[in-house]
């Protein structure tokens, strides 16, 4: 790896949960969903340490328990970035340990994560120093996707930075035979990488007005003049929101794991 570049995924993983409390526990295919993620993870090439971080005793046992890295965290942070942002603080007071430039986040709920978007978004971390944020997003193609508010869509300007955000519709089709079949929609998918710096910066700010209204926190770093490269994917990962996506994603699942 280049000298200058180092990166680390670092999973939130919190007990809470308002539809699905416990959920990261919650066994599927033999074994706890935040186990899943964190064996995707794993699996990534251009990524250094892979940690989990945590306010619950409950999931630091189990995750240790099943050889993964586990920091522990204030339980009074508000986003998982703010978790993040504790674990950054925590790494660079281990003067011995090995210091990461970036950071990516992924959410403990992505069981079906493709370690090769990880490794992509590192890449491009790596050979373009310049970028803030790097995001991803597919192509939303299930029409009712579009207006469910659980779907994140986003859009995007000429050089694939995020223009916006949002759980409404985005665009709105005035004329939809004249621009759907150019306009697919995009659906954002729950990954980050940082630099280390705009990560700092990014929780130095209180949280943004549009970001209290929609309830999305990426939309703290646009108000703020961040910009977010988003990296399309065909990739379309499925989250655990509720138990219902628990039974639907688990025959998906490997029970055992070996590479």
């Amino acid at each position: 790896m280049d000298s200058d570049f180092s990166a680390v995924v670092i999973i939130p993983a919190r007990w809470g949960s308002t539809r699905f409390p416990g959920k990261m526990l919650h066994r599927m295919a033999g074994h706890p969903l935040i186990e899943h993620v964190w064996q995707r993870c794993r699996q990534a090439r251009l990524v250094e340490r892979v940690l989990i971080a945590t306010d619950d005793k409950r999931i630091q046992e189990v995750a240790e328990d099943f050889g993964a890295e586990v920091l522990m965290t204030s339980p009074d942070h508000q986003s998982g970035t703010d978790r993040i942002a504790e674990v950054v603080e925590l790494l660079e007071k281990d003067q011995e340990a090995p210091q990461a430039s970036h950071i990516i986040n992924v959410q403990g709920d992505e069981p079906l994560l493709d370690f090769k978007l990880i490794d992509r978004l590192a890449a491009s971390l790596k050979a373009l120093p310049e970028l803030e944020i790097i995001t991803a997003a597919t192509p939303l193609t299930q029409a009712s996707d579009h207006h469910d508010p659980n779907m994140v869509k986003v859009v995007l300007n000429h050089k694939a930075d995020a223009l916006y955000f949002s759980r409404a519709p985005i665009p709105f089709h005035r004329d939809p035979m004249e621009t759907e079949s150019r306009l697919v929609p995009l659906l954002h998918l729950g990954i980050y990488g940082f630099r280390k710096d705009i990560l700092k910066r990014f929780v130095s700010y209180p949280p943004s007005p549009l970001e209290c209204s929609e309830k999305l926190e990426q939309l703290r770093a646009l108000e703020n003049g961040i910009s977010i490269r988003v990296m399309i994917t065909q990739h379309h990962s499925r989250g655990i929101d509720t138990l219902a996506d628990a039974k639907a994603v688990e025959a998906h699942l490997p029970t055992s794991y070996s590479f």
